[in-house]
């Protein structure tokens, strides 16, 4: 009975060390790298393992799949602070690349492919057209008028032009007092 009481004790002891070793052992085992993110024809490099020098982060290349060495890619200079730095490339084509950063201390930071996909292509919809035509112009262009109806509109205009043929002329008639 002694001696599973002083194991059940030691128990939570031996745990703490343990998760305190393992606590202590990750940041040292885990290595600084980049990460590496595309949208769309945008492909983007994120890093904060490079460190300032001479006023320069250092530089990301893009390579496609036929070149081999960091100096045949696309390059571009990472900008950003002591917490991260990054870089980007605008209008890459479809295709599998390769991201390689070089710190400006010489080391490397990283190397990751990524493969960009096309964007789809915008589809083209149909729209219903309209089922009566444009009601603009003289008289409208849709509707077919009845005989009544073009009856007494020339009635009405030929009102209006009598009746000013007739203010015309006794507006030029001299007056008379």
């Amino acid at each position: 009975m002694r001696n599973s009481k002083s194991l059940i004790r030691s128990g939570p002891a031996v745990a703490a060390a343990a998760t305190l070793a393992l606590a202590l052992a990750g940041p040292a085992a885990a290595a600084p790298g980049i990460s590496v993110n595309t949208t769309g024809s945008t492909v983007s490099v994120a890093t904060s393992a490079c460190t300032q020098v001479n006023g320069h982060w250092g530089t990301a290349s893009l390579l496609n799949s036929s070149q081999t060495s960091f100096s045949q890619g696309r390059q571009v200079a990472l900008s950003g602070t002591s917490a991260g730095q990054s870089a980007a490339w605008s209008n890459v084509g479809a295709g599998t690349y390769t991201v390689i950063v070089v710190c400006s201390n010489g080391s490397t930071a990283g190397r990751q492919s990524v493969v960009v996909t096309p964007a789809p292509s915008p589809s083209v919809s149909p729209t219903a057209s309209p089922s009566r035509g444009v009601m603009g112009g003289i008289g409208g262009g849709a509707r077919d008028y009845g005989t009544v109806t073009l009856v007494a509109g020339g009635a009405l205009v030929g009102t209006a032009l009598v009746a000013t043929a007739w203010y015309l002329r006794r507006r030029g008639a001299p007056r008379h007092l």
